[in-house]
């Protein structure tokens, strides 16, 4: 046997030319599966960040929870949005100069009378790099309503090394 009786396009004894649609392609079923999942995967990616796609997989960059950062001379503000989670899912950790969020939500619906059950796990990891030494001893934390809010005021090291920039016209 040739290399070119392999090759099921390599000419003209009796090999027909090749499929441009892989195997799966050609079952009905795993075509519509795909399509199915594309478009629920599509038609939810309009939700915001904090709602992963089906696939499992976050489409927005990995980003939940949303998370804003404030810097003023005196200190440093974090605030995440964590909806439904509660004060003792979550974790803040400090370590050398960066701030981690870690979280774990855990739900679950039963509904007998209609036979349905669904169940949602999800975890996140944020880390925050400082840029600035801080009063580990007077750090803040607060959990409000689905927002944490973590105050890290700066040391006076930090603090005298900012500089103001005259502006010029």
């Amino acid at each position: 046997m040739s290399v070119r009786d392999l090759i099921p396009w390599s000419g003209n004894n009796g090999h027909k030319a090749p499929s441009l649609l892989r195997d799966d392609d050609r079952d009905p079923f795993l075509s519509l599966h795909r399509e199915v999942n594309r478009l629920f995967d599509d038609a939810f990616r309009g939700f915001g960040s904090n709602f992963p796609s089906l696939t499992g997989r976050s489409g927005f960059g990995g980003g939940w929870p949303n998370v804003e950062i404030s810097d003023n001379e005196k200190e440093i503000m974090v605030t995440a949005e964590v909806p439904g989670l509660e004060e003792k899912d979550i974790e803040v950790l400090l370590n050398d100069g960066v701030l981690t969020l870690k979280g774990e939500k855990h739900s679950e619906t039963e509904d007998k009378d209609r036979q349905f059950s669904e169940r949602y796990y999800g975890r996140f990891e944020r880390r925050i790099p400082l840029g600035a030494e801080v009063k580990e001893d007077n750090i803040d934390a607060r959990f409000r309503n689905g927002v944490l809010t973590v105050t890290l005021p700066k040391s006076e090291q930090a603090q005298s090394q900012v500089k103001r920039i005259a502006i010029k016209s």
